[in-house]
């Protein structure tokens, strides 16, 4: 069994999912990653030259992949659940473990953040970040098995939150 983190940039995912890794003994991949190698080039770039369109049909394609192997902690782009085949593929051998944050929290996490398009393209930051969730939540809500607040605890806790979710782990 996968164990899929989903939810918004910079709820956590991939230090979350790195920390699981280590705990665990599996091996981390990121959507997002993946898909930066595939195209050889960054998420923006790729938005730019091709539409999104075209990156949430790589990043189908990638879950598909991942999702057909087994034992991975998969760190999901933010928007992977946009799509039900792609939720419908990553829950058959996994568990959805839906990370949340504040927007607050969020626009702290990843002001800085270069690598990442515009969702919106004509809206704050901050209101951009409040809008997608508001559209991507009800996604996020029947996708998940499980759902962790990341605001205000470590990295650290949030692991062994989700450590305690996972059947038959030897060992926890």
């Amino acid at each position: 069994m996968n164990l899929v983190l989903i939810g918004y940039r910079g709820t956590g995912k991939s230090t979350v999912g790195k920390v699981l890794a280590r705990k665990l003994g599996r091996t981390v991949v990121s959507t997002d990653a993946e898909i930066v190698k595939r195209a050889n080039l960054p998420v923006p770039e790729i938005v730019k030259q091709f539409g999104w369109d075209h990156f949430r049909d790589v990043e189908s394609a990638v879950c598909r992949d991942f999702a057909a192997r087994d034992q991975l902690i998969i760190d999901t782009g933010g928007g992977a659940i946009l799509r039900p085949e792609n939720v419908a593929v990553l829950q058959k051998n996994g568990m959805l473990v839906w990370l949340t944050a504040t927007v607050e929290t969020i626009t702290r996490r990843i002001g800085g953040d270069t690598q990442r398009p515009s969702l919106t393209g004509t809206k704050s930051f901050t209101d951009e970040i409040r809008d997608v969730l508001t559209e991507r939540t009800p996604k996020y809500q029947a996708a998940a098995a499980h759902v962790i607040s990341t605001d205000g605890v470590s990295t650290v806790e949030v692991a062994e939150r989700i450590l305690k979710l996972i059947p038959h782990e030897p060992g926890h």
